[in-house]
């Protein structure tokens, strides 16, 4: 089933939109935006130093392969998510479970194709890759959940995405198209629907259920190919659990702010994870900013500024556009 007839098919269970959630009043609204902003910082903070991570423990050949970095992520992830509603009770909550299978499936595939890229080529050339999801999702989410980004956005979005080039790109060796580069790209249009995926989700699902239905999405897609030798140093261990708690929080952070923001106005703040994902990589993997990827750092910043001014749509806007609609988490 294609993501845009899945949303629309499970989309009979999730409320009209423009519906207050959880009697929240409009009044709140730039409240709760400004706070899903800044989680996608953080989030792209996280992001940022899990590729550096994951990087630095799948390198060796005694190193972790690929699915087996991916097997431990989500392995974390699924005990650090089942100790949240053990500590919660009522926070496991699935309601549109085809859309949450398909956030799954779409997801652990995304990640594993990730990782095999991160293996075999510079941390910063997979990273570029990969973020190219989000202009994709902005694309999707026109055709599947009609939002239409302003052009203020639009704008943003590519002047962010042209920073982004200027960080890792001019600095990179030529991106041609072996495994690694075709992993990325791959990984990049898998993860452009499964963001569309968690977009549709929000406004019946909260995070941490659909970040669970994602790890065991991603263990189910890792594990078959995890089998054969696997390092048994414990600095190299420690790097791998350090990947599956910042996933964790990241993942976390990010999907709950996609219950405020549209896909466009997200995937704008998203393209700061190459830029934080560099900026890791510069003391961790040493490598170097050059002059024009300090032009670019300066264009992401600019972008985002602008794009979060002026980016959004009036109260009462045209008529089509999608209304935020966001569920009552568990407090």
């Amino acid at each position: 089933m294609k993501l845009g007839q899945a949303i629309r098919s499970d989309a009979r269970g999730a409320p009209a939109p423009g519906a207050p959630a959880g009697g929240r009043t409009p009044q709140a609204q730039p409240r709760r935006k400004l706070w899903a902003r800044g989680q996608l910082f953080a989030a792209g903070v996280f992001f940022g130093l899990m590729a550096s991570l994951v990087r630095l423990g799948s390198r060796a050949p005694a190193d972790f392969s690929s699915a087996q970095m991916s097997t431990v992520r989500f392995t974390v992830g699924i005990a650090m998510t089942l100790g949240l509603f053990w500590l919660r009770p009522g926070t496991f909550r699935p309601v549109r479970r085809k859309l949450l299978f398909t956030r799954g499936a779409l997801g652990g595939i995304a990640v594993l194709l990730y990782f095999v890229s991160l293996a075999r080529i510079p941390a910063g050339e997979a990273t570029l890759l990969n973020n190219t999801f989000p202009v994709i999702a902005t694309v999707l989410s026109f055709y599947t959940l009609g939002e239409r980004p302003t052009v203020h956005l639009a704008v943003a979005l590519a002047v962010v995405s042209a920073g982004v080039f200027l960080v890792i790109g001019p600095g990179s060796a030529s991106i041609g198209l072996g495994i690694g580069e075709l992993a990325g790209i791959a990984s990049a249009i898998l993860g452009a629907g499964a963001v569309t995926s968690i977009r549709a989700l929000r406004a019946t699902d909260n995070a941490p259920t659909i970040f669970f239905a994602f790890c065991l999405g991603g263990l189910a897609v890792s594990l078959p190919f995890s089998f054969g030798s696997w390092p048994a140093d414990a600095a190299t261990w420690g790097l791998a659990l350090a990947v599956g708690v910042l996933s964790f929080f990241a993942q976390i952070l990010m999907t709950h702010a996609y219950g405020a923001l549209t896909v466009a106005e997200a995937a704008l703040w998203q393209q700061l994870t190459p830029i934080a994902s560099y900026a890791w990589a510069l003391s961790l993997l040493d490598e170097h900013l050059s002059r024009l990827g300090s032009l670019g750092v300066l264009l992401g910043i600019a972008g985002v500024a602008y794009g979060s001014i002026l980016g959004h749509r009036p109260v009462g806007g045209r008529p089509g556009t999608t209304v935020v609609v966001e569920p009552v988490d568990p407090a």
